[in-house]
């Protein structure tokens, strides 16, 4: 699949880039981007501390007076919720949210979110990063040339572009990561996808090797 390459100013550069069509064109599945996305989710989630319970707690099971005649209620545990230093009721139960995913599934997803958007048009090919003295003001114009949309995620190589970093960190709807943390979510939600000749050539690579 041959994908012409452009600047940043929005101009054509040198040279189109072949991407690999094992890579840039599979045949997206629901299923298998959901199975991803959801085990994604799932490991972002943080295991709760559990609460100590009635029968977490050790204190005496020793009644605290008569049956009858104290003019109090019949306790006959310390470890009862109502008293200070009793168990919790009902308190948070320890849910491990760790769920695996074969090696080869998450592959295929990322394969198919990268297929994805090469297939709808919404993957931009860019020779360079390099914005002038890094300046927020400069970027805005240059991405208004080339359509960015609402959202976009740009993948750069192994290295972020650092006047690029410091000029998208105002712009919202602007996100930059380096090739290794490119992921079938981000890339999902975002409307555009900006690849580097640098992060094409990071992907290719993680496949292949």
């Amino acid at each position: 699949m041959k994908v012409q390459v452009k600047n940043l100013d929005g101009s054509s550069a040198k040279g189109d880039i072949e991407l690999n069509d094992a890579i840039f064109g599979v045949e997206p599945r629901a299923d298998i981007l959901h199975r991803v996305v959801t085990w994604q989710l799932e490991k972002r989630r943080g295991t709760a501390r559990g609460t100590r319970e009635r029968s977490d707690v050790a204190r005496t099971g020793k009644r605290l007076g008569n049956q009858k005649g104290g003019g109090t209620a019949r306790h006959g545990d310390r470890a009862a919720p109502i008293f200070i230093g009793g168990g919790k009721a009902h308190g948070a139960r320890v849910r491990d949210f760790n769920p695996s995913l074969n090696k080869k599934i998450r592959a295929l997803g990322l394969k198919m979110a990268l297929s994805a958007k090469a297939k709808d048009g919404s993957l931009i090919v860019l020779n360079g990063l390099d914005v002038e003295e890094g300046k927020t003001k400069t970027l805005a114009a240059l991405l208004a040339k080339l359509g960015f949309g609402n959202k976009a995620l740009v993948i750069d190589g192994d290295a972020l572009n650092i006047s690029f970093a410091n000029a998208s960190g105002n712009l919202r709807g602007v996100n930059l990561l380096p090739a290794v943390g490119a992921n079938v979510y981000d890339i999902l939600n975002h409307d555009t996808l900006v690849l580097t000749r640098a992060a094409v050539e990071k992907l290719e690579a993680r496949f292949n090797g």
